[in-house]
């Protein structure tokens, strides 16, 4: 196969760059060795080294960026669960819940996809996650989470556009002991938590978590008379941490997980009435996953030497009625095995210096397996397939309608996506009197190939004759893609003891991929000339999309204004230039698929604003995101949507937490917090049209929390006002669906210790 071939001929591509890296790598070392005014035999490591990710500065308020951290203390006492519950916590940052965990659309500035290739990386203890649809998991045993706003490709490369999300996991060299935690509530909801953190000794740590939880769902199908959204889900991770000597530390971090749930509540839309969810093929998605990372870092004097190893594995699956409709028009399902390999090798100097670089090679090798077939059934083939035919051809010319043996047949698309690539980079920066001067440059490359083999069969006679003649209809070969691009970075700072102000302009790169839910469209309009007599040549030039690239410029400011450093301010203004926008549209008509289309040329540009402030037993958080996004040329067909609002993405995101540590005796707690919550988001346009919007909603959360020793317990509710809102639009079949975000949620978690 020529799939085989070249994952074969990539392979030894790869492992020739990693010798290259290496050699690479080893030099590096020695021309530091030789420039380095010190001596390295040893050097003392500073506690936050050992956890501390390579790329990022170790302060976000000296950083020439936009960023939001949210500790293990927030997510914990706030009980958020997923990074779709951090929308609207960092400004103009919005992930929706479009119904699945597959899918994990995020938005940006403006700027998202609702399939494919994401606008946002995502990476977990430094290790970038590939695939998007593991982008959505259970959230356990996390140290922090880090929500980098604008293009960070210079540092990270593909797909960050429009940033970064930095997951950090508990260290078991920072944090020991045992943790349980059991947390119910209303559809059945549950959740349990379990792990254990040691360090034998203080050169090593080992820690195992375990998670499961289940929910009934909070939607009903009529259609199917039961709960659509309901699963479960489960999750371990082990993690050992290692420091062999002085300046050696070896991290690896083991993490499994099983998710099986239902989905895509979709209510169809109709002369302004929304309609309850009702679909009659059931719908679902399984996704089973292996992530291993290893990390080794040498720690100089002068500088620190890491190497990143990362393997995934994700086998996935999903089956969905794709009209939503109760009538038996057709299904389908998309199914893959993906394995994927990183190796990063980066270099960087310590902070505290007048001359700071880091430089870097990273590659990477995903190999992905897929099928995707289509069922239509006796009302699909009826109204798509041989409605047309018959008043057009059978019935002119012969009389006679045409009609199908059976009441239902597949198309079967089954697909080989092999892809590879390499990156170099290098970044310099310069501290003088408080001014920080940086420049970077990073040249990437990639390659993937697409092998398709699409096939049906179906058998069909007029209906005045006997005997059924079967047609075969096929649709095979191969395509490929590359791309190499140079992304490069500059900002100046300017930092004093009241805080920084910065200036910045850098290159986002969003890949370019394939368009796999077009085939049964493709292969469905073959089949309908076939059938009239009417054979035509057919390429698979049409599913390829090209990269998308923007320039992202920003002015913003990181303030700490009071002497006890209480109150920190930060604020950003930036505009985004993109060229060839990633959109995902519906064909024209009576379609089965979805496809991605570059748009043209698009703009953002707006501001964003935090703050924190702690005085007493109060802690008060605020942030507010505003985004214009427009289309500045975008054609399609014979439509003009040029000056319109860009879809899918919110003007205005807002936030507020208060945090209320009450005053009670230490008898009765040693805790006693309230916080209290609230989010705003809207408006949001939902087609290019800007015909449709959801206005602007708030959602409100509150938890109780109490500590007594080892045991504390919180009451806790989501959408404590059972908003009605929707977080999600499509067209399809001439028909509009939206999808309902989540309504009121309640209730109580204990946890223990130890």
């Amino acid at each position: 196969m020529v799939g085989c071939t070249f994952f074969s001929t990539f392979a030894a591509v790869f492992l020739q760059i990693e010798i290259k890296a290496l050699n690479t790598i080893i030099a590096i070392i020695a021309l530091l060795i030789a420039l380095a005014p010190e001596s390295i035999n040893s050097v003392v490591l500073e506690e936050v080294s050992i956890v501390a990710p390579i790329k990022m500065p170790d302060s976000d308020e000296k950083g020439a960026y936009s960023a939001t951290t949210i500790s293990r203390t927030e997510l914990e006492n706030n009980h958020i669960n997923s990074i779709k519950e951090l929308t609207a916590q960092a400004p103009n940052f919005y992930q929706p819940d479009y119904g699945s965990r597959m899918t994990s659309s995020i938005y940006v500035r403006g700027f998202g996809s609702r399939i494919d290739q994401p606008v946002v990386g995502m990476n977990i203890d430094e290790r970038p996650v590939m695939n998007k649809n593991g982008y959505d998991f259970e959230l356990f045993d996390i140290d922090k989470i880090q929500i980098l706003r604008g293009a960070q490709s210079a540092l990270y490369g593909r797909n960050t556009s429009g940033g970064a999300i930095n997951i950090q996991t508990l260290s078991p060299l920072m944090f020991q002991g045992k943790r349980l935690s059991l947390e119910y509530g209303n559809e059945n909801h549950i959740r349990i938590k379990a792990s254990h953190y040691a360090a034998p000794t203080d050169e090593f740590g080992w820690s195992a978590s375990v998670l499961y939880s289940h929910s009934d769902g909070y939607f009903m199908n009529y259609g199917r008379n039961e709960k659509c959204d309901g699963g479960n889900n489960i999750a371990m991770r082990l993690r050992t941490q290692w420091l062999p000597s002085h300046n050696w530390s070896i991290d690896n971090t083991f993490t499994t997980g099983y998710t099986d749930e239902g989905g895509w509540a979709y209510r169809n839309y109709n002369n302004g009435i929304l309609a309850p969810v009702n679909y009659n093929d059931p719908c679902s998605y399984r996704r089973f996953n292996i992530d291993n990372g290893l990390i080794i870092k040498r720690y100089f004097n002068t500088f620190t030497l890491s190497s990143t190893t990362g393997y995934q594995f994700m086998d996935d699956g999903m089956r969905i009625d794709n009209d939503f409709l109760p009538f038996d028009y057709f299904s389908m399902g998309q199914f893959q095995q993906e394995h994927s390999l990183t190796q990063e090798f980066v270099a960087r100097s310590k902070e505290k210096q007048s001359f700071t670089w880091q430089t870097g090679l990273f590659s990477f090798i995903r190999h992905n397996n897929m099928s995707a077939p289509v069922t239509f059934k006796k009302y699909g083939i009826d109204n798509l397939i041989l409605k047309n035919a018959n008043n057009s051809y059978y019935l002119p010319i012969y009389g006679s309608e045409l009609e199908f043996r059976d009441n239902q047949f597949t198309i079967e698309d089954h697909f080989r996506i092999p892809s590879f690539g390499a990156a170099a980079y290098l970044l310099m920066g310069y501290n003088l009197s408080g001014f920080n001067f940086s420049a970077g440059l990073r040249l990437d490359y990639e390659k993937s190939v697409m092998d398709y083999n699409c096939y049906t069969q179906v058998y069909s006679k007029l209906k005045k004759n006997t005997g059924y003649t079967p047609l075969n209809v096929e649709f095979t070969g191969s395509n490929s893609i590359d791309a190499i691009e140079l992304l490069p970075s500059f900002s100046v700072s300017y930092s004093k003891d009241w805080g920084t102000i910065y200036a910045s302009a850098r290159r986002g790169f969003k890949a370019g991929g394939f368009n796999t839910q077009l085939f049964s469209d493709i292969l469905k309009d073959k089949m309908a000339q076939e059938l009239i007599g009417n054979p035509v040549h057919t390429d698979a030039l049409s599913t390829i999309y090209k990269p998308e690239t923007n320039w992202t410029y920003e002015l913003g400011t990181h303030l700490s204004p009071l002497a006890s450093g209480a109150l920190k301010i930060s604020a950003t203004a930036f505009y985004i230039d993109c060229s060839n926008q990633q959109l995902t549209v519906f064909p024209p008509g009576l379609s089965t698929g979805r496809m991605m289309s570059n748009a043209g040329e698009s703009f953002s540009y707006g501001v964003e604003t935090t703050a924190a402030y702690r005085t007493g037993p109060f802690t008060l958080n605020a942030g507010y995101g505003y985004t214009h996004a427009e289309f500045k040329k975008y054609k399609s067909g014979s439509n003009d949507y040029s000056g319109n609002i860009l879809p899918y993405a919110p003007q205005e995101t807002m936030s507020a937490n208060v945090e209320y540590r009450l005053p009670v005796s230490e008898k009765i707690a040693n805790i006693m917090m309230l916080n209290i919550g609230w989010t705003g988001i809207g408006r949001i346009y939902w087609n290019e049209e800007n015909t449709l919007l959801q206005e602007k909603y708030g959602l409100l959360s509150a938890s109780l929390t109490w500590e007594k020793g080892i045991i504390g317990a919180s009451f806790w509710g989501k959408n404590l006002l059972n908003k009605q809102y929707n977080t999600f639009y499509f067209r399809s079949m001439q028909n509009d669906f939206f999808a309902q975000g989540k309504p009121l949620q309640l209730g109580i978690s204990i946890n223990i210790n130890l």
